[in-house]
């Protein structure tokens, strides 16, 4: 039920200038579109790429001309048939086809470092529209910039490769044959997020699935259902239409024999709640219990399954469920098992990589860098039983002092937040990764930590904090020195000693770390390893020694940080980075992953594993 399907509509649609937060939190969505009336619309596509923009603009920059609008209502074969004389440099019903959902690697290999705008078009029919009854479309994500267009009309645009978003076209849509064209731009913008330079695969495309969806005039735009903090199950519920203001709606919880009912108020919203019961068994990864949740409004009904818990901090403490926890995990890029990943992640792709975590490393935690994931990852981890960190691209140097870009990312925190907020097994909500202090950047990340708490009360907040050193007594002393950490609940670091620069792996284990009064979560190390490569004798780097080495050296020192409650080395599988590129060992892969891009276990996957048992064991 977190989001949604109507995103932002009119200015909110449009290429992004977020609306500040007030704005942001009424805007409409759609939960559960993937289970209303409609049609999925992943499938064949027809592409056609378009370095220079022609299909935007004349080449003095102009109107283009109608040989070049690719998203034009008209069969370009038949209409030069009729009129010879008509130039047409495009036909997007007779160009190349590719499989969507995903990057356009996945079209052609040799589109891998293409960084502009490519076309997609396809038609389709769809069945009359009911009276009263409205139209949307709704992309899961594309990268980076999309501009949409049905039936030759212009019907909105979207900034941000990694959140859902949609339009309303009840008045565009027809009966049958459909024209459908999407402009996506993988260029990455100066002020966008994230910025131009980061460290993995850009993957430009439609990388997640898109579906015509129908509603009621009046339907459910919003519902989140949770166990609060006072020990009550509450759930607020927003509406969506002429017929919004008070209107009844049940939420039940059949199991628990629960109704949770109420009329909306004239924003159309209910809140509303009731105590636990006493049966009521909460969620956890060692038992992943779900509820079925039914949500009714007039004529509009929706479900999902939703889990009960509560994750809260005591001191140095993470409390699951009033409990302390260690969180066991490994960080995650989205991309498939595979020599060849295009970010086409299915329901077998998620499991396996989740899989490869929980019942692979024994762990209990994933940290879903460097973005918001598929929601098909989110809901697997609520069923399988991980604990879930999530993020946005606030990353390296995004442009602080930018208004524009402050508000990208509050409403793509927006989005993230709204999306997920159902999700069990998100339990950290993280604003930024290894963001060099100033003070622009320190208002910037203010902002988005009260942003997430105001959008969700029941999740803790953290970011990936780079660390300092100092020389104390011929040892090393490593510590936060960032003002961020006051505002935050979780500490998180991301250390790599032992691999970027010269310190000796075997003095690792006595490096001390700064006492800390809030838990700290390793949120970064590691080495890389290429599959196969051994080199037991010199130990270089890249070899499965070294990394080996490097990770029973740092666990060792991990062992003595005594505030120290959780980690999510760096990482679970080898990922695509264009800045990679030594020609031997990374050939445009960044190699710290524990098992090779086809799945391979590299030997500091079990030295990883070992470490869990012991933890999972009380030692």
């Amino acid at each position: 039920m977190g989001t949604g399907l109507k995103a932002l509509i009119g200015a909110a649609c449009a290429l992004i200038v977020a609306a500040p937060l007030a704005a942001q939190a009424s805007s409409p969505t759609l939960t559960r579109a993937d289970l209303r009336e409609g049609a999925d619309l992943s499938g064949t596509w027809h592409y056609s790429v378009d370095p220079y923009r022609d299909g935007l603009a004349g080449f003095h920059r102009g109107p283009p001309a109608a040989g070049h609008r690719r998203y034009d209502d008209v069969d370009v074969d038949a209409l030069t048939r009729a009129t010879p004389t008509a130039l047409y440099e495009y036909d997007m019903d007779r160009a190349p086809t590719a499989t969507l959902p995903q990057g356009w690697i996945g079209h052609d290999p040799s589109l891998r470092h293409y960084q502009g705008l490519m076309w997609y078009e396809r038609r389709f029919d769809a069945a009359p529209l009911k009276p009263g009854q409205r139209a949307f479309l709704r992309f899961e994500a594309a990268n980076y910039t999309a501009k949409v267009y049905l039936n030759g009309k212009a019907v909105g645009e979207h900034e941000g490769g990694f959140t859902p978003f949609s339009m309303e076209v009840t008045e565009v849509l027809r009966a049958s044959n459909n024209q459908l064209t999407v402009g996506v731009d993988s260029t990455p913008q100066a002020d966008g997020v994230p910025p131009p330079v980061t460290d993995w695969e850009n993957y430009g495309g439609i990388t997640r699935p898109m579906r015509l969806v129908i509603t009621p005039g009046t339907f459910i735009d919003e519902a989140w259902v949770r166990l609060a903090k006072d020990g009550r199950i509450a759930a607020t519920v927003t509406l969506d239409g002429a017929q919004a203001a008070n209107r009844e709606v049940h939420v039940r919880i059949a199991e628990l024999g629960l109704d949770l009912a109420g009329r909306t108020d004239g924003q159309g919203v209910l809140k509303v709640s009731a105590p636990a019961p006493k049966r009521l068994a909460r969620w956890s990864p060692e038992t992943p219990k779900l509820y079925d949740v039914v949500i009714q409004a007039g004529e509009d009904r929706l479900s999902d399954r939703v889990g009960f818990r509560t994750i809260e901090t005591k001191g140095s403490e993470i409390l699951l469920n009033g409990k302390p926890i260690f969180l066991r995990g490994i960080s995650l890029h989205e991309e498939e098992f595979g020599d060849n990943p295009a970010r086409a992640i299915s329901e077998a792709g998620a499991r396996a990589l989740l899989a490869e975590i929980k019942q692979g490393l024994h762990g209990n935690f994933v940290r879903l860098a460097h973005y918001p994931h598929s929601e098909i990852t989110t809901r697997l981890a609520d069923e399988m039983g991980l604990l879930v960190w999530s993020e946005i691209p606030v990353y390296w140097l995004v442009d602080f002092g930018n208004p524009r870009t402050l508000s990208l990312a509050r409403g793509m925190l927006a989005d993230n937040i709204r999306r997920d907020r159902n999700r069990a097994s998100i339990i950290l909500w993280s604003v930024a990764n290894e963001t060099p202090i100033t003070d622009a950047r320190n208002a910037f990340l203010y902002r988005l930590v009260d942003d997430a708490r105001a959008l969700d009360d029941t999740r803790l907040v953290t970011a990936a904090l780079l660390t300092d050193r100092k020389s104390v007594d011929g040892g090393v002393l490593m510590s936060l020195n960032d003002p961020l950490a006051d505002k935050l609940d979780v500490l998180s670091a991301n250390t790599y000693n032992g691999w970027y620069g010269d310190d000796a792996l075997d003095a690792l284990p006595d490096f001390a770390w700064r006492a800390t009064d809030k838990p700290l979560v390793f949120s970064e190390f590691g080495a890389d390893a290429l599959a196969g490569f051994s080199d037991p004798v010199l130990m270089r780097k890249f070899s499965e020694d070294y990394q080996k080495r490097y990770y029973e050296k740092t666990l060792a020192m991990a062992r003595k940080v005594p505030s120290l409650r959780g980690m999510s080395p760096w990482i679970l599988k080898d990922f695509r980075s264009p800045r990679r590129q030594h020609p031997v060992y990374q050939q445009g892969w960044n190699r710290k992953g524990l098992v090779s891009p086809t799945g391979r276990r590299k030997p500091a996957f079990f030295v990883l594993r070992g470490f869990y048992d012991e933890k999972a064991a009380g030692r």
